[in-house]
């Protein structure tokens, strides 16, 4: 027998989650292929596993929230609203891409819905997402900063000097720590004498708490009680969603540190199908239903990946265009 699904969320609210976690993973597929195509250049980081944690995460903030992002990020972006066609056009250097092509995977942005990145760099969120709440806090709006981090970030010194000075200053930063368990190549138990991250932000005087990042219904519940504490005044917030990634860290990644039984018995906690499950027993999923959002996934998909596969090139005339040089002399 399954927990109880929570009294908010009724059968249209439910079926939104799963067609949200569905659309991630089959987004994810189809950049996988087109990857393998030679229509996607550079990295391609896939969220898939982890999509419980963007749907139920996003479910608790608002739009005048920013977010800060890593690179595998396109779970995030979809999550946050931003169209599958312009996430799938930026991916394929589209200049009709959300960041009209010149960011690719690892930088989605939107500043209409204060999604700030896709940022490369590991921990390279930690230090923006203060500053975006320090901007927040001068300003006086009563927003969130929302931070995704991954668990390789904690070996960073921003990490520390990031959650230090959000204690220190009060600041209004939600924490999402996704621990996948490695960092890049490296199990979380090789660089960590302690691998609870969630203790390890209270160091830092932050509240903290660590939550099945498999269970998108658990991040929800968790994400809103935190932000809504950050929202109120009371201090920045650190969640540890402990989440798997099914697929290689990269796709120019082997994988050959992880043993492959691994990585199938995580698979048996797949998030989708365990939000199915207790849909299906609380007598709000039917096949018909799961029939339905197949069609319909499938269908925005395919439209984004033809929508990309349209799109225009930046003319060459242009890739000066925005960047600039210091002025001689100087």
């Amino acid at each position: 027998m399954t927990a109880p699904l929570p009294a908010f969320l009724d059968r249209d609210g439910a079926l939104s989650r799963l067609r949200e976690m569905m659309l991630i993973r089959r987004f994810e597929e189809r950049s996988a292929e087109a990857y393998s195509a030679g229509k996607i250049r550079g990295f391609l980081h896939l969220y898939i596993g982890e999509e419980a944690c963007s749907v139920g995460a996003m479910r608790a903030l608002r739009p005048e929230d920013a977010i800060v992002s890593h690179y595998r990020e396109h779970g995030h972006a979809l999550s946050r609203g931003i169209a599958a066609r312009a996430i799938m056009a930026e991916m394929f250097a589209k200049v009709e891409g959300c960041s009209h092509g010149r960011g690719g995977s690892m930088h989605l942005f939107d500043a209409s819905r204060r999604f700030y990145g896709g940022n490369a760099i590991v921990g390279g969120t930690l230090p923006l997402a203060v500053g975006l709440a320090l901007a927040d806090r001068m300003q006086k709006r009563r927003a969130v900063t929302a931070c995704f981090l991954g668990d390789g970030a904690a070996a960073e010194g921003e990490f520390h000097e990031s959650l230090n000075l959000a204690a220190l200053w009060d600041l209004p930063v939600l924490f999402l720590c996704e621990n996948n368990l490695y960092a890049m190549g490296t199990a979380l138990l090789r660089h960590q004498a302690q691998p609870d991250l969630s203790l390890k932000a209270t160091t830092y005087g932050l509240i903290a708490r660590a939550v099945d990042g498999m269970d998108v219904i658990a991040v929800e519940e968790a994400a809103r009680e935190a932000a809504t504490a950050v929202r109120e005044g009371l201090g920045p917030r650190f969640l540890e969603l402990r989440t798997y990634r099914f697929r290689a860290h990269s796709m120019y990644d082997p994988e050959l540190y992880r043993d492959k039984k691994e990585v199938e018995e995580w698979k048996k906690r797949d998030p989708i199908a365990l939000f199915s499950a207790r849909l299906r027993e609380a007598g709000l999923l039917q096949p018909r239903d799961l029939e339905g959002l197949e069609r319909e996934i499938e269908a925005e998909v395919a439209d984004a990946v033809a929508f990309a596969d349209a799109g225009t090139l930046e003319p060459v005339e242009d890739l000066e265009r925005d960047v600039t040089t210091p002025k001689e002399g100087r």
